[in-house]
């Protein structure tokens, strides 16, 4: 009985309860509170840990700007914001079941690099965070019928935070080291290497939202079958690497509106952007990495993903079941690898790109 109350909570706390539970009986108000209790202190202590390591980021930009002489230091007040916004929308997300107790602070690392890094960066994944979370709500009672993997809230955990915002933060961390925090105009005439970090990033955070928004709309919208990218024949909608024109659409939009973020950003913190090549480009690459983020995504889903209509349940699998009719792909990838193969791809592609079309002042 003690097994199956803590087995109701699948937290940090659930593992604690049962250890202590042997030693020292409780009953099922008791393993309640203590549940509480552990899951508040192990907070409380993530929380400190997170202070301690962005005090001293600051304390070395500091020291190095002193030392150096040439990087710019981070300013307390972009060191108190790069804390406490992270740390509220991680609260919120984790209270509206948008990601789990590893997915939260997953989220406070890459939300803290980034912000610290480049607002622009951080309005980027704000915009991915939000919209997708909100779009994997939408609609729910459908998703659940056609999706057998479908968590309640989305529940990201940390293996999604990371495979979706590793390579951003990779890249944030590179930019604070070539060009010290701080927001910059794009312009490859000038600033060559931090440009073309500034793009891969955003390449990968619009491959992210474009993959997202064309699932979570294209599964629901879509008044037909879609195709699977490979042969292009119809199959059953949750096949991994299917596509669609409502989907296709969704993730021209989702990009899109990952570059208006960043676009907008610019407008208001970069001061010489009157004397810097144009900006508006960063709206229309932003489209560009969701629509071609999709496409890569849905490829290697289709080639590389099992996807099997299992028939006892009536949906389409990501795994080999007995029951299961093969559909597409080989059991080689699963979808968080595809999502980041798919974001490290886009993040190498959309520079160059940018850099052979972006206009020259």
């Amino acid at each position: 009985m003690r097994g199956a109350a803590a087995g109701r909570d699948g937290g940090g706390g659930g593992l604690w309860v049962q250890v202590f539970s042997l030693w020292f009986p409780m009953s099922y108000q008791q393993e309640d509170f203590f549940k509480e209790y552990i899951k508040m202190m192990a907070n409380i202590i993530v929380l400190n840990l997170i202070i301690c390591i962005s005090l001293a980021f600051w304390i070395v930009s500091m020291t190095a700007n002193t030392y150096y002489g040439t990087l710019r230091p981070i300013s307390p007040w972009r060191w108190l914001f790069s804390v406490l916004v992270p740390l509220v929308i991680a609260t919120q997300g984790l209270k509206k079941k948008s990601l789990d107790h590893s997915g939260a602070l997953g989220g406070l690392v890459v939300g803290f690099i980034l912000t610290v890094a480049n607002y622009s960066f951080f309005t980027s994944l704000f915009v991915f965070f939000v919209t997708s979370s909100k779009l994997t709500k939408w609609k729910k009672d459908i998703k659940k019928q056609i999706d057998s993997e479908y968590k309640e809230g989305g529940q990201r955990n940390w293996v999604q935070v990371f495979c979706n915002g590793g390579v951003p933060t990779e890249l944030a961390v590179l930019y604070m080291i070539e060009n010290g925090p701080g927001e910059i105009p794009i312009d490859f005439s000038k600033q060559y290497t931090a440009s073309w970090m500034c793009l891969s990033l955003l390449g990968a955070l619009a491959c992210s939202a474009g993959d997202t928004w064309a699932s979570e709309i294209g599964s629901v919208m879509s008044k037909s079958k879609p195709r699977l990218i490979t042969t292009w024949e119809k199959v059953p909608v949750g096949t991994n690497g299917a596509v669609s024109f409502v989907g296709l659409l969704s993730s021209l939009l989702g990009g899109m509106a990952v570059g208006i973020a960043y676009f907008i950003t610019q407008l208001i913190f970069v001061t010489d952007l009157e004397i810097s090549a144009p900006q508006w480009p960063i709206i229309v690459f932003g489209a560009a990495a969701g629509l071609l983020g999709s496409i890569v995504d849905s490829y290697l889903g289709a080639t590389m993903q099992y996807s099997g209509f299992d028939q006892n349940i009536g949906m389409v699998v990501s795994y080999q079941t007995k029951n299961s009719k093969h559909i597409s792909g080989k059991p080689i990838l699963d979808n968080n690898t595809v999502n980041l193969f798919s974001s490290i791809i886009i993040a190498l592609v959309l520079p160059s790109m940018s850099w052979f079309f972006w206009p020259r002042r």
